[in-house]
């Protein structure tokens, strides 16, 4: 009865694996197509996005020739990346000092953490731009850097957390009585288990900031 039930197992292991690809697939496809679609019609000789009319780079040849839209590609990337580096950097400290504390310190740390999320991105926009400018500090590039860090830092705390969470209980400390450096243990015992959740912190960050920036970017255009 055992050897005349593995072949069947072993089919249905085969039959699900292949429904688990078939179903990422599907999942990639629905999330890639219309980027897919758009990075075709952007060769597009006609302005319309339903009607292909031949194959041109003219937009291409248009865009790097604006200094205004080049400089706006720029100042998305550099604030983009920076502000996902700084926040991927301050988030994962914070996370180092928030596991140090009593649980009841804890919640309550958390929970101010979790109360930009519920707020929407304009209002705390709004908040930061009155801030600067009650102060007397002009809008430049830094308060932009600065305002994109601040909306940036509770989703990376709450990325990396739950890898802080799960981590071996006194790994570090053990580390410490054989001989490690504080440096070296960090490195060698906590920084391989949460690095899954900074890594995915780091670019889920600066997917969205280039997101907020290109959107932004096109409303002007449009206008």
């Amino acid at each position: 009865m055992n050897v005349k039930s593995r072949p069947a197992g072993a089919k249905g292991q085969t039959l699900g694996r292949v429904m688990k690809g078939i179903y990422l697939l599907l999942i990639l496809i629905f999330l890639y197509l219309p980027i897919g679609t758009l990075m075709v019609l952007s060769f597009n000789k006609s302005k319309s996005m339903s009607v292909w009319t031949g194959f041109t780079t003219d937009w291409y040849v248009k865009m790097f020739n604006n200094s205004q839209i080049m400089e706006a590609i720029w100042n998305t990337f550099s604030i983009a990346i920076a502000a996902a580096i700084i926040s991927t950097i301050i988030g994962t400290l914070a996370c180092m000092g928030i596991m140090a504390l009593r649980t009841r310190s804890k919640n309550i740390l958390m929970g101010l953490n979790n109360i930009p999320l519920l707020n929407a991105d304009i209002v705390i926009g709004i908040s930061l731009m009155m801030t600067f400018l009650v102060f007397g500090i002009s809008l430049s590039w830094g308060t932009v850097l600065l305002s994109h860090v601040s909306f940036c830092i509770p989703y990376v705390v709450l990325s990396v957390m739950p890898k802080f969470t799960q981590l071996t209980p006194n790994a570090y400390e053990a580390a410490l009585d054989l001989g490690a450096t504080p440096a070296y243990a960090f490195r060698k015992v906590v920084l391989p288990d949460i690095r899954p959740g900074i890594v995915s912190g780091f670019f889920l960050r600066l997917r969205c900031r280039l997101m907020t920036l290109l959107s932004r970017i096109l409303r002007e255009a449009q206008e």
